[in-house]
């Protein structure tokens, strides 16, 4: 499990540094970078998403278990973020991207290390996850925006984020795809199959480019927080839920993976929209995305030595 963790972290690290070497060289224009994240977010991964959904094998899968795991987990951590609220002695917006730090995670990272390591059958189960709990952390975080962020949103408003998502979309829409037994035309599935691979090296550059680590200095609190649950509240949650579902195997290997994972880059672009602290969740991101590099290995490896993988 060692080995492999690393080979399939190591393609992750390299393409997450050049992406930031070639943001602090200028080597593209600057404007390049938010179109790049604007294309995957919006086609290349819905593209991939829905592919590994609709061609793959649910039946061998244990999807019920695996989201049932999943929703469970992020719900529980997001109730102790709720609880811990007035510990933090935040302000409403800098508890917004505590709370986004906790529970929101980088697609990308996750989809490339499950397909590093294990093949076509870790996108299916990344695909899975990202069906589970991407309509579960966007449910969570526009409720907690709702509350506590400086822009108020209305029911409406609350609710075209959610079905908007072009991920839920992707994901929903790759299963319906499937549960109906239709398949993908021969024409148009390796075109999806060629976006959808795309998104993944596109995806690790912006997340390099995004990182600010020197705003992170300000804040050493919310911070260590939110890493705190991110790395660690998290994966022990979904741990023992699995015990209770029975998940294991790489459904469980996967599970961990991405409740283990740093948040992503559009949590930013989602404190700037929806009134949170922006700097704050900068900052963030950068420190989880390099913890992540220690953390990911960690929690996986020390649990497979202690047999729950």
């Amino acid at each position: 499990m060692t080995g492999d963790v690393l080979l399939a972290l190591l393609p992750v690290i390299i393409l997450i540094g050049l992406g930031m070497a070639l943001r602090q060289r200028r080597f593209l224009q600057e404007s390049f970078w938010p179109q790049a994240e604007r294309l995957g977010y919006y086609v290349l991964l819905p593209c991939l998403f829905f592919h590994g959904l609709a061609t793959a094998q649910l039946e061998a899968l244990p999807v019920r278990d695996l989201a049932l795991t999943l929703i469970l987990s992020t719900i529980v951590v997001a109730a102790l973020v709720m609880a811990i609220q007035p510990l933090l002695k935040l302000d409403g917006p800098a508890f917004t991207s505590v709370f986004q730090g906790s529970v929101r995670f980088n697609n990308y990272v996750g989809v490339t290390l499950a397909a590093g390591l294990f093949g076509a059958k870790g996108i299916a189960l990344a695909a899975i996850c990202n069906a589970a709990i991407v309509p579960t952390v966007n449910v969570l975080c526009v409720l907690v925006f709702a509350r506590f962020g400086a822009a108020k949103l209305s029911g409406r408003g609350i609710l075209k984020q959610l079905v908007t998502n072009p991920l839920v979309v992707a994901s929903l829409s790759g299963i319906l795809f499937q549960l109906i037994g239709l398949r993908i035309p021969p024409g148009l599935d390796p075109a999806m199959r060629s976006l959808g691979a795309a998104s993944l090296p596109l995806g690790l550059l912006c997340v390099g480019a995004a990182l600010d680590f020197g705003s992170a200095r300000r804040w050493i609190r919310p911070v260590a927080s939110s890493s705190i649950m991110k790395f660690l509240a998290m994966p022990v949650a979904t741990v023992l839920i699995a015990i209770v579902t029975g998940l294991n195997g790489p459904a469980l290997t996967t599970a961990l993976l991405f409740q283990a994972l740093p948040t992503a880059s559009s949590a930013y672009i989602m404190a700037r929209q929806l009134g949170g602290d922006a700097p704050l969740m900068a900052g963030i991101t950068a420190i989880q995305t390099a913890l992540a590099v220690v953390a990911i290995p960690v929690v996986l490896i020390g649990l497979s030595g202690w047999g729950v993988l």
